[in-house]
């Protein structure tokens, strides 16, 4: 028989009261931290006309001065207050019709997830309970979102402003106005980052509270006086299968608004290109391009409030799957400090995101005085974050966790199926830890998460070698580039997947499934810091749209630009850190969904785990065709309606707007409906053991989908604005050559010599291939590649829901439990897999 923990000698340090004070205190100040941050933005002002006027004759007329006559700062003012206006009418209007979307989905799959696990056996009052935390996470998810989005739409008229000088007294001091802007811009990230985490924080720990009470929570011992009862355990599994559906909520929601908003925002941006840049030869944002404000309000609706709702979804779904399978640990669900861990993970990152944040805006430990400071402030906020929170959870780990503790393991106790060979080969039952294993789980993916970060950074930045290459390729045609970028981002790859995997190994050995469900905690733990630089991005690039269509001095648009390719960078950072979450969250929710299942082990050889198993590394590739044919279908009528615009004269932005809402709206109902119908139609018809394989199919090829493509297409896109910023020049011969690749090949490189040659202008063949490159990734950046990661993590998260049916006698497994029973054999050739 295996040997047990007395109760006496495994209890944490911290009380239920602690636990609930913590647990409200600090999204509080997260909260409290958001909206300092968003009053410091509404300090600069967009003046209306009327108030411009009062302005110049007020006490704010000192901060209007420069080189601007009074004319030039009133019209300048005017446009950017209209554009600002435009923008956030836009966005609104997108993101109400995609609501009214989400709600019909909202009703619809709420109703399928009430029946289906009320007629599977379950009580109805299970069904009840999950029905309402599937409803309060899609609506967490909704509002999430659209903080974001409003915010954003908020600070990028006035990261322009700052940019321009305006009210920040420093129109003749070009530098300065560098860490003006950057202040402002990261000030509005830091409201979305810590309003999105705590509001989630707070909404799932509420939830938690009144599930609490309404279902009852255990805290007898599972093991006393030498006899084990299993029973105490029954109330708390219960409890937190329920509360796992608002992970799926939180997802589904993601779903939408990474693929509605990411087909919105690429339809846009590629009409916008093709037609304003390649065809008519204008600048990037061109006030004279009709399709400019629809690419700035997809920046807010696709990469902000998409971005938002996607890494909600992932820190739901990482809690809801370590609660779950803590559940299942022998005296881990008897002690509410130890079974809210996970929970407080997020809470201690709260705090050190505070901390970094505050570093940043003083200036600590460097600040933002020319462009080269941009990408390395962004960076230490990453780093440092890190390094804060390694120090800040062992804290935690040691006093919310027991000194020992039992754990679950993929069999349940007293599972009588395996034989003795597979019993000597898996772990002991039941599974002992010790705290300090877990807070390791947690760090090993806290540091994956910063190497992925900055491996991300290496690729798709242009301050290193394979962005610059990709400008050199330039030269021979938008061929070779297309070719180059594709290899950046299969080689960008294999950092990452490596990372992953000794994670993974070390997790898994040191807590099993549990440790890999705090691994992805571990990733998760800064996420308030990684929305801020994300956010940042977007932010940035509508500053330098409106900068451009207020016809604002050249000057001004260096200033965003600059900002702008840092802001890539860590938008493509913020992508693979929302993708290393998932491939962690999608592997910690199967976890619990075999647990769930009472699977003994997966055998990938088995004649119905196999199958599976293919068909789920096939539906990545099925995904990424439907939402790339969608941005394509509705990238074409965009196209065609501009260019109608051109040539009659006209300048309609409003069917612009339209024409990328429906086309968006219409396109993103069949892939969320394959993501989403795939497990619980496998389940129903081919069972617990086919969609056993189907899960990790889908992960294994998804994950690394999803980084190639986010990575290409963030390579594509820095390698035009490196073009763009005067890096390449043609030589004495006409050949196109950098800065770099002079150095490289020329040991007496002389730069007067370099600056002598004439620049590659905008419309030069050279920056055209540049821009063919970068149009080609806007799909595979910001719709296909993002969107992967909620199909790893929602497809995991619907199979854990809906386990109660899969493993129902008469609605699970129709076809090869029933109908084709005398068909399924085991690998052995044996029929005890039946």
């Amino acid at each position: 028989m295996p040997s047990f923990i007395d109760p006496a000698h495994s209890t944490p340090s911290m009380t239920e009261t602690q636990v609930n004070i913590f647990l409200f205190i600090t999204p509080v100040l997260g909260l409290i931290w958001a909206a300092y941050n968003t009053w410091k933005v509404s300090q600069v002002k967009v003046l209306k006309p009327e108030e411009f006027d009062e302005a110049l004759s007020g006490e704010s007329a000192g901060l209007l001065n420069g080189d601007q006559t009074e004319e030039q700062l009133r019209d300048g003012m005017k446009n950017i207050e209209e554009i600002s206006s435009l923008i956030t009418h836009g966005a609104k209007a997108f993101l109400w019709a995609e609501y009214r979307y989400m709600a019909i989905f909202m009703v619809l799959f709420g109703s399928v997830i009430f029946i289906l696990i009320g007629a599977s056996g379950n009580k109805w009052e299970n069904a009840a309970f999950s029905t309402i935390a599937f409803i309060v996470g899609c609506l967490t998810s909704i509002v999430s979102g659209y903080i974001g989005m409003r915010i954003a739409v908020y600070t990028n008229s006035r990261t322009a402003l700052m940019a321009w000088g305006i009210w920040g007294n420093n129109v003749d001091d070009r530098d300065k106005c560098y860490n003006d802007a950057f202040r402002v811009a990261f000030q509005g990230g830091n409201v979305m980052g810590f309003s999105l985490v705590s509001c989630g924080l707070l909404a799932l720990y509420v939830m938690i509270l009144i599930f609490r009470a309404a279902l009852g929570f255990s805290d007898k011992p599972t093991y006393t006086t030498g006899t084990l009862n299993t029973d105490h355990m029954s109330d708390n599994i219960r409890l937190f299968e329920c509360v796992a559906a608002f992970g799926l909520g939180g997802s589904s929601i993601a779903m939408f608004g990474r693929v509605g908003g990411g087909i919105f925002t690429k339809a846009a941006d590629v009409g916008a290109d093709l037609v304003g840049k390649v065809v008519q030869g204008l600048p990037e944002d061109s006030p004279e391009n009709p399709g400019v404000i629809a690419d700035c309000i997809g920046d807010n609706v696709g990469d902000i409030a998409g971005m938002g709702s996607d890494l909600f979804g992932s820190f739901g779904e990482a809690t809801c799957a370590a609660l779950v399978l803590s559940a299942y640990g022998m005296n881990m669900n008897q002690h509410w400090a130890t079974m809210m861990y996970p929970l407080m993970i997020t809470a201690v990152g709260i705090l050190v995101c505070i901390v970094t944040s505050l570093m940043a805006i003083f200036g600590i430990p460097k600040g933002v005085n020319k462009k080269e400071d941009i990408e390395p402030v962004l960076k230490y906020q990453l780093i440092i974050s890190t390094v804060l929170a390694t120090a800040a959870l062992y804290p935690l780990s040691m006093t919310a966790l027991p000194h020992s503790f039992h754990i679950s393991a993929l069999s349940p106790i007293g599972d009588s199926s395996l034989s003795p060979q597979e019993a000597a080969d898996f772990p002991s039952y039941p599974p002992t830890v010790h705290n300090w294993e877990a807070y390791l789980c947690v760090v090993a993916g806290l540091w994956c998460g910063l190497i992925i970060g900055l491996t991300t950074e290496y690729y798709t930045s242009n301050a290193h070698t394979p962005v610059q290459e990709l400008a050199d390729a330039c030269e021979t045609g938008a061929a070779t580039n297309v070719i180059g970028g594709l290899a950046v981002g299969y080689y960008s790859t294999i950092i990452p997947i490596f990372s992953m995997a000794v994670t993974v190994y070390l997790s898994f050995n040191m807590c099993l499934m549990y440790g890999i469900a705090l691994a992805a905690l571990g990733i998760l733990s800064t996420m308030a810091t990684g929305l801020t630089i994300d956010a940042y991005g977007p932010i940035s690039d509508n500053a330098g749209g409106i900068v451009e269509m207020s016809e604002l001095p050249p000057e001004v648009r260096v200033c965003t630009d600059d900002l702008d390719a840092a802001g890539n960078t860590t938008a493509a950072i913020g992508k693979g850190f929302a993708i290393a979450s998932a491939a962690f969250v999608g592997l910690a929710l199967y976890a619990a969904f075999v647990t769930h299942c009472e699977l003994s082990y997966v055998n990938i050889l088995d004649s119905r785990t196999f199958p599976g198993l293919l068909v789920g590394a096939m539906l990545p590739s099925w995904f990424s065709a439907m939402t790339m044919k969608s941005v394509n279908k509705a990238a074409m009528e965009m196209v065609r309606e501009i260019k109608r615009q051109f040539d009659a004269g006209q300048k309609d932005h409003d069917r612009c707007v339209e024409i990328a809402t429906r086309g968006s709206l219409n396109e993103m109902i069949a892939p969320g409906l394959l993501v989403m119908l795939s497990p619980v139609l496998c389940g129903i018809f081919f069972g617990k053991e086919c969609l056993a394989g189907l899960l990790p199919g889908a992960l294994s090829s998804g994950v690394q989908m999803a980084i190639s493509m986010s990575n290409t297409g963030g390579a594509w896109d820095n390698a035009k604005k490196y073009i763009e910023s005067g890096q390449m020049r043609l030589d004495n011969d006409g050949m196109a050559i950098t800065v770099e690749r002079m150095k490289k090949g020329d040991s007496t490189y002389n730069k007067d010599m370099h600056e002598s040659y004439p620049v590659v202008k905008k419309g030069h063949e050279i920056h055209k291939a540049a821009v063919v490159g970068d149009t080609v990734g806007d799909p595979l950046k910001d719709t296909s590649g993002p969107a992967l990661n909620i199909l790893v993590k929602l497809m995991a998260i619907i199979s854990v829901v809906f386990v109660p049916v899969v493993t129902n006698k008469h609605l699970g497994g129709v076809l090869f439990n029933h109908a084709f029973k005398d068909f399924t054999t085991c690998v052995d050739g044996t029929d005890s897999c039946k």
